[in-house]
């Protein structure tokens, strides 16, 4: 007697962009954030990069946890995407004015 799965194929792949969001979107917001604490640590720049990578496994840790538990699989890429744009724009503003405003 063969088993009626009640999950529809719509549901199955609504899961699995969740899943790719928290894995993909996740790291890329993640590498975001450790760049951007990199920069804004006060300490030497090695110091810094030290403790930006340790606190990014919280980072990662809270975003995957995030993208699983959001509304809708939109609306997880929607928030990792933004903000992933919005760090990197952050950090990328901040390294131009350490290097004196760019050429």
């Amino acid at each position: 007697m063969k088993k009626e799965s009640t999950l529809t194929p719509a549901y199955r792949w609504s899961v699995a962009s969740r899943v790719a969001a928290a894995a993909l979107g996740g790291y890329a917001l993640t590498s975001a954030a450790t760049v951007l604490l990199s920069l804004l640590w006060p300490a030497p720049r090695a110091q810094a990069v030290l403790w930006a990578t340790m606190i990014s496994f919280t980072v990662y840790t809270v975003a995957v946890i995030w993208a699983v538990h959001t509304r809708s699989a939109g609306r997880a890429w929607a928030g990792m995407v933004a903000g992933t744009v919005l760090l990197s724009g952050i950090a990328w503003l901040l390294w131009l004015a350490e290097q004196g405003g760019g050429a």
